[in-house]
């Protein structure tokens, strides 16, 4: 083929490439205007490290420092990386590619081969040694006429938009999961606070009741019973300490170090309770980063239909090779031995046994299998919102009623301690008002961690601020 025809050939080509297949339109899912399980109805919006609304400089450093060593998140910002980089292998297919080849050889035959059937005057003539030298530059161009190209381009950038926003809710669970560990660390260093100086009560309680019995003022039944609440309380206080472990080894994992060498020190949980709002759903929507990834898998599952429907149409290719050739290296780049080769190609399918229409079928039931997952991770994030509304909502109501309750058990420990003291009660009496008292004070304790928790938990189906990151 000439240059002159070959030429408009890619230009028409080029002008009237198109890309086959359905163009991506973002879902319209709403999440509806208002909460079920709140009245407040505006936008709010949280920062992104919200962690900091606590007010515990022990919360912040944890979680910082798991948000630069974790291994899941390493993993996942591999993961990025690797979909960012295949998104280049596709975008290069639009492109031609130029290869430089090269080659240079020697060939000897052997004398009775070339002159058995030449005659004699002539064999010497004929030489036994052959050379070839050739380099030439490689032109091969796909002008991607039905735009199966750009499409793979369109499915691998939305994969590697998929994979960033992954990273971003690998970030916000691992920040959610340090503050969980911690606070839930925290209520048991407030539970073992309770329970030590309960153990230091009881222990005078035992001494007194033994001194009793020892002058013989009093049976053995209020000894055992001292003794008794003595060791519940230190059973209660192993189990405390044995959840603590757990948790603190969990936060050591999650800040990506081995738990032989990180620790936490002992106190209570610091700083009022943070409010956060949760504005609308819309909101939710904008800024979770699993619904982004999400609608990024159904974007690129769209794409793969283009893809598979180019199958169905001939495929277009050109190649140019030019470059030098010759049998003496000496006169390898004399203008005369130039060699140059211009070509188009076409290739269409006409039996597959069905292989194009089983590909793009199954294209299209991936794509119907993405808008079931969107639609799943969808209401999932809302039930996570209203779960933490409903729960926060249920925690404020037993708050208040355990301090309620907490006020009245002491009051009740108080009189009846009065009572024993006059010989108006039996000693059993003061030990079930202590029981409550210490039931009720764990029990608040406990809700108290848990309002943290789920506030953690709220921010985190709430999408954390990492809309944008």
């Amino acid at each position: 083929m000439k240059p002159a025809l070959l030429l408009p050939l890619t230009a028409t080509l080029a002008l009237t490439a198109c890309k086959v297949g359905p163009n991506f339109q973002f879902s319209n899912l709403s999440g509806g205007s208002k909460w079920k399980e709140s009245s407040v109805s505006q936008h709010a919006r949280l920062p992104d490290d919200w962690w900091r609304l606590f007010g515990d400089a022990e919360l912040t450093r944890l979680i910082n420092r798991a948000l630069s060593a974790n291994n899941d998140l390493a993993a996942a910002k591999s993961r990025m990386d690797t979909a960012r980089a295949l998104v280049g292998l596709d975008r290069a297919r639009l492109f031609p590619t130029l290869d430089l080849t090269g080659s240079a050889g020697i060939s000897r035959q052997s004398s009775d081969s070339v002159t058995s059937n030449v005659p004699s005057a002539f064999a010497s003539a004929i030489p036994l040694e052959n050379q070839r030298y050739r380099s030439t530059f490689n032109l091969a161009y796909d002008p991607d006429l039905w735009g199966r190209n750009k499409r793979a381009l369109e499915a691998s950038s939305a994969e590697a938009e998929a994979s960033a926003a992954l990273v971003d809710a690998q970030r916000l669970g691992i920040a959610a999961e340090v503050a969980r560990q911690y606070f839930l660390l925290r209520g048991l260093d407030a539970q073992e606070s309770i329970l030590q100086a309960t153990l230091k009560t009881r222990r005078q309680s035992l001494d007194i009741q033994k001194s009793k019995t020892d002058a013989g003022l009093t049976d053995g039944i209020a000894t055992s019973s001292a003794r008794t609440e003595l060791e519940l309380a230190n059973n209660d206080l192993a189990s405390v300490q044995r959840q603590r472990g757990a948790a603190e080894h969990a936060l050591a994992v999650l800040c990506g170090t081995t738990p032989s060498g990180f620790s936490v020190s002992h106190r209570g949980p610091s700083g009022g309770l943070p409010s956060i709002r949760a504005g609308l759903p819309a909101d939710v929507l904008a800024r979770r980063p699993d619904l982004r990834a999400s609608e990024q898998k159904l974007r690129a599952a769209n794409a793969r239909i283009g893809v598979a429907q180019a199958a169905f149409y001939p495929n277009f290719s050109l190649s140019a090779d030019a470059g030098f050739e010759s049998l003496d290296v000496r006169r390898f780049l004399n203008w005369e031995n130039r060699v140059l080769s211009l070509g188009a190609n076409v290739a269409a399918p006409i039996f597959d046994a069905g292989t194009n229409k089983a590909n793009y079928q199954a294209a299209r039931s991936r794509y119907d299998e993405a808008m079931a997952a969107h639609r799943q991770t969808l209401l999932v994030a809302l039930r996570e919102v209203e779960d933490a509304l409903v729960d926060l909502k249920g925690l404020a109501q037993s708050r208040r009623s355990l301090e309620a309750a907490l006020s009245s058990a002491r009051d009740t420990r108080r009189l009846t301690q009065e009572r024993y003291d006059k010989g108006l009660t039996s000693y059993l009496d003061v030990v079930e008002t202590d029981r409550t008292v210490l039931r009720v004070e764990l029990a608040l304790s406990q809700t108290d961690a848990q309002q943290r928790i789920t506030l953690a938990a709220l921010a985190k189906a709430l999408g954390g601020g990492w809309s944008g990151k």
